[in-house]
């Protein structure tokens, strides 16, 4: 699918704020009511938009801790990491897992409401994925800059 303007602005705004109304979204984007629904729901229908979700705050949820977790496995042959891929997508407190280049297999970000926490996950989840050689983490001090909108040119 290939955005226009209108996309581009209705995509951003959702991103601020995906409970806006349609008829909020449509005077902001300058279109009809009518005309930016059907927008938005090609949107929807050719994924660009992938879904909808409240962002909670970590520490009013009582998971202030981000850590940094670098995974190297014993092999990378393609079953191996099909099978540590699924394993990890089973530890609710993984939020994020990607494959990566360089000197470790896997960046995961791990949420933690303190340091036993992360030392029970640690011992009782991560050092018994499938796979796994070495285990590497680093917690975070502070978050300097968290977002979830995508730059969109």
């Amino acid at each position: 699918m290939t955005l226009d303007k209108y996309d581009t602005l209705i995509l951003e705004a959702l991103q601020r704020d995906g409970r806006i109304s349609n008829k909020q979204l449509a005077e902001e984007v300058s279109l009809s009511e009518s005309s930016c629904l059907r927008r938005v729901r090609a949107l929807e229908e050719s994924d660009v938009i992938d879904r909808y979700a409240a962002l909670l705050s970590q520490p009013k949820v009582g998971l202030p801790g981000n850590v940094f977790v670098h995974i190297g496995l014993t092999r990378e042959v393609e079953s191996d990491l099909a099978a540590f891929e699924q394993a990890v997508r089973d530890i609710p407190e993984v939020m994020e897992c990607y494959l990566m280049s360089g000197e470790f297999d896997y960046l995961l970000r791990v949420v933690v409401s303190d340091m036993a926490d992360f030392e029970r996950i640690h011992k009782t989840e991560l050092t018994r994925l499938p796979g796994v050689a070495r285990v590497n983490s680093s917690f975070a001090i502070r978050t300097v800059r968290r977002k979830t909108e995508l730059p969109l040119r």
